[in-house]
């Protein structure tokens, strides 16, 4: 049985920064590879290499458009809506303390 495993990563590229998503396939109780996040990313259209296998950090294989990915392994999406917090917030009865 298959399991789908969200994967987060940051491309850098000079002074810009963007935040994407890709998705790999695992067996149940795997976990994933630099080869399986390397697989994900050329699949996302991104022609790279391992840099660094330790940090899964991956860069272009274009010298003429050198970026570099970097894999966030304990990315943690924030599940707050800020938006609903804010208006939650704006029905508190502000009363002074005494």
């Amino acid at each position: 049985m298959k399991k789908e495993h969200t994967v987060h990563f940051k491309i850098i590229h000079g002074t810009e920064t963007k935040l994407l998503t890709g998705l790999i396939y695992l067996e149940e109780n795997t976990q994933p590879t630099f080869q399986d996040y390397e697989a994900c990313l050329k699949q996302c259209g991104h022609d790279v290499h391992i840099e660094n296998p330790e940090q899964f950090i991956f860069r272009s294989n274009d010298p003429n458009n050198d970026y570099i990915i970097d894999v966030l392994e304990k990315y943690k999406k924030n599940d707050k809506d800020l938006h609903a917090d804010h208006l939650a917030q704006s029905f508190v009865k502000r009363t002074p303390f005494l």
